[in-house]
């Protein structure tokens, strides 16, 4: 699973991803509109997938999405449409659906839940470090050309997808036919959590808007050129690797502490960068972003899967998902449309829905205390 998620993390062409789109005729809009219908299909098919997995095993569900995964980049290498690109975030969507949630039952069931935060940790870091090394040599990919990015990132998908048929399955204890009315009873009995999902749904799509998408537009309005975007991508990288060590951080701070203090980071960081011009401050930034959401991860997952103590994990994690992606079809249009407007007002949403995480946030640790 390490060495898969490595692979996956191969993405030459996520520096500059944005660039891409636009220079094959894709406007901001329409790139935060793909992502909407990409999130609606997460939506349909995530608790379908969770109950797939749950019934008929984990190891065939990561083998079909990683299959799908892999042809999805073909498709974006040959996207020149909007159809095509559409097409690309479908197939996405259904590899990830796939995806979402299997895989952290798989591990977390590996581990019979020891250290599961450590191993939550490392798997995060491993994503990034693959992507750190494929940031690297993006750099020098975009001087022959973008397209040349999208071009070798199929290659990593394939060999990740030949490496899950290895996988050694896990033998779900006390395997039933679950229906998905047992799922949602058992989300009800521990109904606390909606809030925690929620709070970090919303701080998610704030940093993956910021340090993914809006990114780019920012460097570009501090006067950086595109060919630096691979090594500015290596940094942010670096800082989202902090992931294999949110347990220090949560072992001193506790788990909720160290939550609310990263979503107040992301937020002064989203209302930071609707002000500053400044090249190394706006690549500073960034980076406190995405590190503080790559520290918010490890420990999320924890909380989630101790939460549960039935044997439908994978499809209780898929319905979090599912209310995670509902959020994010919802926003993205919105981040989309103030980014056709300009890249200050982009961040100035940005900051509304990293208040709304945080409010949430607030809610989960008001009600969790009371319950408890």
């Amino acid at each position: 699973m390490y060495l898969i998620v490595f692979l996956q993390g191969f993405v030459f062409y996520g520096p500059v991803a944005t660039i891409y789109r636009l220079e094959r005729g894709i406007s901001m809009y329409q790139i935060f509109y793909i992502e909407s219908i990409f999130w609606i299909l997460m939506i349909l098919l995530e608790i379908p997938w969770g109950l797939f997995a749950d019934n008929f095993g984990y190891k065939k569900t990561l083998i079909i999405s990683n299959i799908i995964f892999f042809v999805s980049k073909i498709v974006f290498f040959r996207a020149y449409s909007l159809a095509l690109f559409i097409l690309e975030r479908v197939l996405l969507a259904v590899a990830i659906s796939g995806l979402s949630g299997c895989d952290i039952a798989f591990l977390y069931n590996s581990t019979e839940g020891s250290n599961s935060q450590r191993v939550f940790g490392n798997y995060a870091a491993l994503a990034t470090a693959g992507y750190l090394i494929a940031a690297i040599f993006s750099t020098e990919m975009v001087r022959i050309s973008v397209g040349s990015t999208a071009f070798y990132t199929i290659f990593p998908y394939l060999i990740a997808a030949i490496a899950t048929f290895f996988l050694k399955d896990i033998k779900i204890k006390d395997r039933l036919n679950l229906g998905i009315k047992v799922s949602f009873k058992h989300i009800l009995d521990n109904k606390v959590i909606i809030f925690l999902v929620l709070a970090v749904a919303f701080i998610r799509e704030s940093t993956h808007a910021a340090s993914v998408f809006l990114n780019q537009l920012q460097y570009l309005r501090s006067g950086i050129g595109i060919e630096m975007f691979g090594l500015i991508a290596v940094g942010v990288q670096i800082a989202s690797l902090s992931s294999a060590k949110s347990y220090v951080l949560s072992d001193r701070l506790g788990k909720n502490n160290s939550i609310g203090f990263l979503i107040v980071a992301i937020l002064v960081g989203c209302f930071g960068l609707i002000f500053t011009v400044d090249k190394i401050l706006s690549i500073v930034i960034i980076m406190l972003i995405a590190g503080s959401m790559s520290l918010i991860e490890p420990i999320y997952i924890e909380i989630q899967n101790k939460a549960i103590i039935s044997a439908d994990r994978a499809t209780i994690l898929s319905i979090y998902a599912m209310i995670g992606n509902l959020i994010a079809a919802l926003i993205n249009p919105i981040i989309g449309k103030a980014a056709d407007f300009s890249v200050q007002s982009a961040f100035i949403v940005c900051v509304a829905i990293s208040g709304f995480a945080f409010l949430f946030f607030k809610l989960y640790q008001r009600y969790n205390i009371n319950q408890n």
